[in-house]
């Protein structure tokens, strides 16, 4: 397991955990590995937080003493930067934003000439040289010192990209947004406008405090309201950095990440566009999910939790969908990375593909129940393996049947299980969880339930 980068990225609360010193010394790192060579282009992106100006002068500072070119989106989304990289023949793309989590929090993301998530074996390079174990790069002087440039057309490309891909004018059609204070707060509402939609928007006026505060994909209570007031046909609601995306429909009610990709999956289906007849999806996706596509005869895969996996999965074998619950979900025609605009566009085009509304294309998926509880033990390994808690775990999916399920899951960053039950009932998840719970406990193994 990586020292600083995780799934998405260094993240952390800014200059507690990820520091200006961080951000400079990566710079200084990614612009002398790129630079031995070739002539190093490196184009960056931020989101709103007060602290992504300061990682971005730091970023920058550090990518131009090592000799390379810096080109600067601005505030921009996880996605464009994706679309520029991969587009503009850079070699690399740094993305600066803690995505979903409070303001105080902030995180460096670093993109391949692709656009895809950087490659571990970088990854390991610059911890080992955050570390002190390489030798500081020599810093460049005269002619050799980077240029820094504005980049805004890249922004503005990428937005030209996405209303390239509608397949319809949105024209009478009236639809919501919410910005969470963040990436798209500049850009979804002239997206939605430039396609002919009646826009309605919340969350963009950002302050660098108030970013995914009460607003955005983790807090959709608010677009809820706006769909229900307002008599909208459909409300999308982003994270922070936009590569997420969540939808509510017309009668107010969410349609989350299983939602979406059940819909778009069966559209493409349809439509005989669906490569493998294949969604790709995490562990955590719902059993209910499952049900359905096994139902309109769709295939799945599982992969661990966090859409890198999931897009590597995609890649490796071929398919063009999928996605997380959590409404990471990935068009692989059209990206390499989630996009929560891709998708926004995706679901309209089903709608009006289908001319049905958001509510009418879910009534054959019924989401199931679920519970989760965190258990702190001292040995996860150990307790996965304990005899007593596998066959717990044995009779609970065999109560269940076809009906249900249980998981199991470590946490990749604290001494933390994960026990999850779907099942029919809330009552009878809760049960389920409790029975393998206490046998953890009766065993010792469990030293305090979270």
């Amino acid at each position: 397991m990586s020292k600083y980068f995780g799934t998405d990225g260094f993240r952390g609360e800014a200059n507690v955990d990820l520091t200006v010193d961080h951000a400079f010394r990566i710079g200084r790192f990614l612009g002398h590995y790129f630079e031995r060579d070739r002539e190093c282009r490196v184009v960056i992106g931020k989101d709103t937080r007060l602290s992504s100006y300061m990682f971005e002068n730091a970023l920058t500072a550090g990518l131009a003493a090592s000799g390379a070119d810096v080109y600067l989106m601005h505030v921009t989304t996880t996605p464009s930067v994706s679309y520029v990289a991969r587009t503009e023949n850079f070699d690399c793309g740094i993305m600066i934003s803690a995505s979903h989590n409070p303001y105080h929090d902030n995180g460096i993301k670093l993109l391949n000439s692709n656009g895809e998530k950087m490659e571990d074996a970088v990854i390991e390079e610059i911890e080992k040289y955050l570390d002190g174990y390489l030798p500081e790069p020599p810093y460049a002087t005269g002619e050799r010192i980077g240029h820094v440039i504005d980049h805004a057309a890249g922004r503005n490309r990428y937005i030209g990209y996405i209303i390239s891909l509608a397949t319809h004018s949105y024209k009478g059609m009236r639809v919501g947004l919410d910005c969470a204070n963040g990436s798209t707060w500049a850009i979804a509402k002239s997206v939605f406008d430039a396609l002919g939609a009646e826009t309605y928007v919340i969350a963009n006026t950002p302050d660098g405090t108030n970013i995914n505060n009460a607003c955005g994909s983790t807090h959709i209570e608010n677009l809820q309201r706006l769909v229900r007031e307002k008599h909208l046909d459909v409300g999308f609601a982003f994270d922070g950095d936009a590569d997420r995306c969540l939808a509510v429909d017309e009668r107010g009610e969410v349609v989350n990440g299983d939602g979406i990709m059940y819909i778009c999956g069966r559209h493409m289906k349809m439509k005989d566009s669906l490569p493998n007849n294949t969604v790709v999806t995490t562990v955590m996706s719902n059993f209910g999910l499952y049900k359905a596509f096994d139902a309109c005869g769709i295939s799945y895969e599982k992969t661990a939790v966090g859409d890198k996996y999931v897009y590597e999965n995609m890649r490796q074998n071929g398919h063009v969908l999928g996605g997380e619950q959590s409404g990471h979900i990935i068009f692989g025609k059209y990206a390499n990375t989630g996009d929560g605009l891709i998708t926004a566009i995706k679901v309209m085009q089903v709608m009006i593909d289908r001319k049905l509304p958001l509510s009418a294309l879910t009534e054959d998926l019924e989401i199931f129940p679920q519970v989760l509880k965190n258990v702190k033990v001292a040995d996860k390994d150990g307790t996965l393996a304990d005899p007593d808690v596998v066959a717990a775990v044995e009779k609970v999916t065999a109560d269940l049947g076809d009906n249900g399920r249980i998981l199991l899951r470590k946490s990749g960053t604290e001494p933390v299980l994960r026990v999850m039950v779907e099942a029919p009932t809330h009552e009878l998840c809760e049960q389920k969880v409790d029975e393998v719970i206490d046998v953890m406990r009766q065993k010792g193994l469990l030293i305090a339930i979270k």
